[in-house]
């Protein structure tokens, strides 16, 4: 009784999911989000390099083919389990150490705003080892920066195989700067999330 008491209360280890993608971005997303469930018990913070008139369009497209709910993010919206949050296009995206999401109009960083290392590195003061942070298919090299200091602070770290990436210079550029956790084919990427997920600390 005592061993089942004790394993009810372990805490997960991972409390969030940051990704970071851009050329290919809209089809790598197509293929990662839908197979993750409903339940999926981490909220997922997403970094697109889209254009800034795009408008809502892609969240509404996701969320229409996602078991998850996918939606912008708002200025001071606590970020919550089973939600997908987009950097709103033109606006940098980051977490604030109680967990809320701000948005900035700062300048380009990487030539990108929203940028993922901005994500990526407020992500990381947030949840430190707690966190999961991905690069995915993109030009240039966002991301890279930000996924190491990630690993540096004992979270999970994920690169896309850049073989089978559409633009590889975003993955190319994160597995130059530190190796990774994982290098998988985006296919996989569903799985690997929900395993580590379930994780619980010793």
């Amino acid at each position: 009784m005592k061993a089942a008491a004790t394993s009810a209360v372990r805490k997960p280890r991972y409390r969030a999911v940051a990704i970071a993608v851009s050329t290919g971005g809209v089809e790598a997303l197509k293929r990662v989000l839908p197979p993750l469930p409903a339940s999926f018990p981490l909220p997922v913070l997403v970094v697109i390099h889209i254009a800034a008139a795009s408008g809502d369009g892609l969240a509404r497209l996701l969320d229409a083919v996602s078991p998850l709910h996918v939606k912008e993010a708002d200025e001071g919206e606590q970020a919550v389990a089973g939600t997908v949050y987009l950097a709103p296009p033109g606006y940098h995206m980051l977490v604030e150490l109680d967990g809320r999401m701000a948005l900035a109009l700062d300048p380009p960083v990487n030539f990108a705003r929203p940028s993922a290392d901005v994500l990526f590195e407020s992500a990381c003061a947030c949840y430190g080892a707690a966190l999961i942070g991905v690069v995915l298919t993109g030009a240039g090299s966002d991301g890279a920066s930000g996924l190491a200091g990630i690993g540096a602070a004992g979270g999970y770290t994920i690169v896309q195989d850049p073989a089978r990436a559409v633009m590889d210079s975003m993955p190319r550029a994160a597995l130059a700067r530190r190796a990774p956790d994982s290098v998988v084919a985006l296919d996989d990427l569903p799985a690997l999330l929900q395993k580590l997920a379930a994780e619980t600390l010793p």
